[in-house]
C-alpha cells in the first residue's frame, strides 16, 4: 500500500490543534491511517505551511442561484432581497447551468466536500452527479396557505423524485434528499405537518429569524414581512397569530427525531435558544445553528449572536448561503470573518464549526469532519490569509 505524508505548521484534527511535530498519514485514496510524530513518519513527506485541516462543511447554500452573483448590491434589508431574489432570478437555462458548475468546482477546490444545499428546482442535478462533493440535497418547500399544500406538496415532491430517480440511476453514494421547510414565513400549518409526516429521523434544515419581522409576523400578525407578503397576494398575514416567536411556533411542527439545522439566526434570543434545546431533547434527534455570517452582513450588515450561542452550547456549524447574497463560496472566508468580527474566539473553535460540528449536522460523521483513522475527510491547508486549498 502506498502512504501520503503531509506535515504543516499545525494540524487541526476536527477537534484540536497538533503541533509542527506531527505527521498526516493517508493511503492514495485519502482513507486516514494515522497521525505520527515526525521522527516516526520516515520519507517522502509533503511539507507546506498553514493549518492541514480535514474538508469543509458547507451546512448551507444554495448552488441554484449561482448565476446571482452581483445581481442584488448588498445591504438592501432582508425584504428588498427576497423581492429582488423573487423577481431577478429568472435567467436563460443555459447560463443557470454553467454557473452552477463554475460554483461547485470552485467550492471543491477550496476544501468543501459536503454540502447541505437548498433547491427548489433540479438545475443542480446534472453537477452533482459528476461531483466529488456529498450533497445532503434540501428541496425547499413554500407554500403560504393550506389551500395550496396539496398542490405545492406535489409540485416539490416532483423535485425530489428527480433527485431520487438520478440518485439510482447512476448509483450516487453520496447523496440524501428531502424535502425541507423554507421558513417560517413562506409555509402554512398543514404544509408543515405534512413535511414533518414524510422527513422521520431525516436531516432538514430552516431559514431561521433573519430579520425582527419574522417574530413579528407571529406575535401580533403584523410588520415589514406583510410587504413580502404582498407579492404573493395577501393582504394580511396566512399565518395563525400565536404570541410566541416565529421559532417557538414552528419549530414544534416536527417531532419525529429529525436532525434540523437552522440557519442565520440573526435574531435569535437567549429564550428561543433554551427552548429549541429543551424541545430538542424530548422530540428531534439534534438542533445545530448554522451561522452564514458573510451573507449576514451582505444582506442587512448585521452579525448573529454568536456569543450568545456559545454561552449556550448551541451546536454552531457555518454555511455560505448563495451568490445572491455572498461575495464568495467559502468556508475559509465565513472562518475568516468570525475570527475578524469576535477574535477573542479561538481558530480551534471555529475549525471544529466547519468540521467536524458540520459534518455531525448533516449526520456525515461516520466519514468526514475529522482525521479519524478509517474516514476519508479530505485534507485541506489553509494559509495565513484564509485561503483554502484542497489536498486530496
Amino acid at each position: 500500500m502506498n502512504y501520503r505524508k503531509f506535515q504543516a505548521d499545525y494540524i487541526f484534527d476536527g477537534y484540536e490543534l497538533l503541533n509542527r511535530e506531527h505527521v498526516l498519514i493517508t493511503d492514495d485514496n485519502g482513507k486516514i491511517v494515522d497521525i505520527v510524530h515526525f521522527g516516526e513518519a520516515g520519507d517522502d513527506i509533503l511539507k507546506t505551511s498553514g493549518i492541514l485541516t480535514p474538508g469543509f462543511i458547507n451546512a448551507h447554500c444554495h448552488l441554484e442561484l449561482s448565476h446571482m452573483k452581483d445581481v442584488i448590491p448588498p445591504h438592501t434589508g432582508l425584504i428588498p432581497f427576497l423581492l429582488d431574489v423573487v423577481g431577478k432570478r429568472e435567467f436563460p437555462l443555459e447560463l443557470i447551468l454553467e454557473k452552477i458548475q463554475d460554483a461547485e468546482a470552485e467550492m471543491a477546490r477550496d476544501g468543501i466536500v459536503a454540502v447541505g444545499d437548498i433547491g427548489n428546482t433540479a438545475h443542480t442535478i446534472e453537477t452533482k452527479i459528476k461531483s466529488k462533493i456529498k450533497w445532503n440535497n434540501f428541496v425547499e418547500v413554500l407554500c403560504f396557505s393550506d389551500g395550496m399544500s396539496v398542490q405545492r406538496m406535489h409540485q416539490y415532491t416532483g423535485v425530489l423524485e428527480s433527485f431520487k430517480k438520478a440518485e439510482k440511476e447512476f448509483e450516487i453514494q453520496h447523496w440524501n434528499s428531502n424535502l425541507v421547510p423554507h421558513a417560517p414565513y413562506t409555509i402554512s400549518d398543514i404544509t408543515f405537518k405534512r413535511i414533518n409526516q414524510l422527513t422521520s429521523h431525516a436531516v432538514i434544515s430552516m431559514h431561521n429569524q433573519e430579520n425582527p419581522a419574522e417574530d413579528e409576523l407571529y406575535m401580533k400578525g403584523s410588520g415589514d414581512y406583510l410587504k413580502f407578503l404582498q407579492k404573493f397576494g395577501f393582504n394580511e398575514s396566512p399565518f395563525r397569530i400565536t404570541g410566541k416567536s416565529s421559532l417557538q411556533s414552528c419549530l414544534p411542527h416536527f417531532n419525529k427525531k429529525q436532525r434540523v439545522i437552522l440557519v442565520h439566526n440573526t435574531f435569535t434570543s437567549q429564550d428561543d435558544i433554551s427552548f429549541a434545546h429543551t424541545y430538542a431533547n424530548e422530540y428531534l434527534a439534534g438542533i445545530h445553528f448554522c451561522l452564514c455570517i458573510n451573507a449576514n452582513l451582505y444582506i442587512e450588515n448585521k452579525l448573529p449572536p454568536i456569543e450568545l450561542l456559545m454561552k449556550n452550547n448551541a451546536e454552531i456549524v457555518l454555511g455560505t448561503d448563495s451568490y445572491s447574497s455572498n461575495w464568495q463560496l467559502s468556508i475559509a472566508s465565513e472562518i475568516k470573518t468570525i475570527k475578524e468580527k469576535h477574535p477573542q474566539i479561538s481558530l480551534p473553535t471555529i475549525l471544529k464549526w466547519a468540521t467536524s460540528n458540520g459534518a455531525k449536522a448533516l449526520a456525515l460523521e461516520d466519514d468526514l469532519g475529522s482525521f479519524t483513522k478509517g474516514k476519508t475527510p479530505g485534507v485541506v491547508v489553509i494559509d495565513d490569509a484564509f485561503i483554502s486549498k484542497r489536498l486530496i
